[in-house]
């Protein structure tokens, strides 16, 4: 079965036309085989009576030879004293005996006698075969038996002189096959409708195509526009919700975002006052104290507005060497000092918002070589897209509060020092950063000591 909605739509439609198309070939076979079988009696009863008609009006000792001569390759006659049907055999009592009386146009003498019998007798010895039933399914199903079987129908009718005239002809003749224009109309009907299942199939299934696509794009930050609202009320309906979500969440993003910048702002200029203010205080150490505050404050403000940035996502995805980036931010903090190693590995062009992703694996270096002493960065290419992973040596953190770390302004208070720490922002920037190209960062402990973090990237951020 197709994985797509669109081609499931098809793949059922298609089977729904086979099947009908072939209760409709079945019936029609059925309707055939029956009219088959009413040609052949009538056809039968009709050669029959003439050959009666003619019998009637010669002398006795030429109507064998005349009832030979009038058979043909599908129907045998031939004058008997007695009747090869039995008196007790399947007998045409009602309907037969009515239709040779219109036929003969006057009464039969006696009513004719009817048999189906095997085929294998020899001569004018025949078997014969279980009377026909009277119910509907059950002589449908006789009738069946006896065509398959290849039996013969044997006819005798009384002549005047009390001789019998006896006919012997098949149930059916070679199977007839479906005429071709039959088929040839059944598979143009077919494929017509085949065609048209397509049509609506990917009328239905287009739009649903654009919103998967749209709302991926959407989740990474790439510009997207309104969606068309097109195709059945049902679509209609979900993408004006989603073109609704879409405004929804940018006024929200925005507003946000402009409310950290005020905050920012707003913040600025009296924690410049009090720096000034600070600097005029004898006390050194309550001077030191007070400065120690202040740039505390100064660089939760920094970050928070970092972080509603970044949350923003100015800037533009382009594709660059992840390999080269990942090995120049290692080269850079091994300059300032830092314990930090790259596995150098080939090129992996990656389609990314550079800058920022950069930041991003900045601040979980950074926190790697603050807590665990140093940092062990490697970059491998997986099914499901790029895997940057960042090792150190720490004590790692409790399994309970894995999930905190990325809280904002959270920080790990046994192993996490206050001190030496930054605002508790870093690797919730990270994650909103990787987040924001479709993918996540995951921790976890490794069982031989420290913490590894998981930089999952997806296969390709345009998508």
């Amino acid at each position: 079965m197709p994985k797509s909605l669109g081609g499931q739509l098809v793949a059922l439609l298609f089977l729904a036309l086979i099947g009908a198309q072939a209760i409709t070939l079945l019936v029609l076979a059925g309707e055939r085989n029956e009219a088959i079988w009413q040609i052949n009696r009538a056809g039968l009863l009709e050669r029959t009576a003439s050959v009666m008609r003619i019998l009637e009006r010669v002398p006795p000792d030429l109507r064998g030879e005349i009832a030979e001569a009038a058979g043909s390759r599908r129907i045998r006659f031939w004058v008997s004293p007695a009747s090869v049907v039995p008196e007790d055999g399947e007998a045409g009592r009602g309907p037969l005996a009515l239709q040779f009386d219109r036929m003969l146009g006057e009464p039969l003498r006696a009513r004719p006698r009817i048999a189906f019998v095997d085929r294998g007798g020899e001569g004018n010895s025949f078997t014969l075969l279980p009377p026909r039933p009277h119910g509907m399914a059950e002589l449908r199903a006789w009738r069946q038996r006896i065509a398959e079987e290849q039996r013969d129908i044997v006819v005798s009718v009384a002549l005047p002189d009390a001789m019998w005239l006896n006919a012997q002809t098949r149930t059916r003749a070679e199977p007839v096959a479906l005429p071709w224009p039959t088929l040839v109309s059944t598979a143009a009907t077919a494929v017509a409708i085949l065609l048209v299942a397509v049509f609506i199939a990917r009328r239905v299934t287009r739009p649903l195509g654009r919103l998967a696509a749209n709302a991926d794009a959407f989740g990474r930050g790439a510009p997207v526009q309104s969606l068309p609202e097109a195709g059945p009320d049902e679509i209609r309906k979900l993408t004006a919700a989603f073109n609704r979500m879409q405004e929804r969440i940018r006024s929200f993003i925005g507003d946000r975002t402009r409310l950290l910048a005020a905050i920012g702002h707003d913040l600025r200029t009296p924690i410049t006052s009090l720096r000034l203010r600070a600097e005029l205080v004898e006390d050194e150490e309550t001077r030191a104290k007070m400065l120690a505050t202040l740039d505390e404050m100064q660089h939760i403000t920094e970050a928070t507005l970092e972080l509603g940035r970044q949350e923003a996502r100015p800037e533009d995805l382009r594709v660059v060497d992840l390999a080269a980036l990942v090995e120049s931010l290692a080269d850079d903090l091994s300059d300032l000092g830092m314990d930090v190693r790259f596995a150098e590995r080939g090129r992996l062009p990656y389609p990314c918002r550079p800058n920022a992703l950069r930041r991003a694996l900045r601040n979980i270096v950074e926190n790697a070589v603050r807590y665990g002493r140093r940092a062990r960065i490697a970059l491998a290419e997986t099914p499901s897209g790029p895997l940057v992973t960042i090792e150190d040596d720490g004590p790692g953190i409790p399994e309970e509060r894995i999930a905190d770390a990325f809280e904002p302004f959270v920080r790990m208070e046994q192993s996490r020092s206050r001190e030496t720490g930054g605002a508790g922002l870093g690797l919730a920037i990270a994650r909103s950063i990787v987040r924001g190209h479709g993918g996540d960062v995951v921790l976890a402990n490794r069982p031989e000591g420290g913490l590894r973090a998981e930089v999952r990237l997806p296969r390709d951020a345009h998508a």
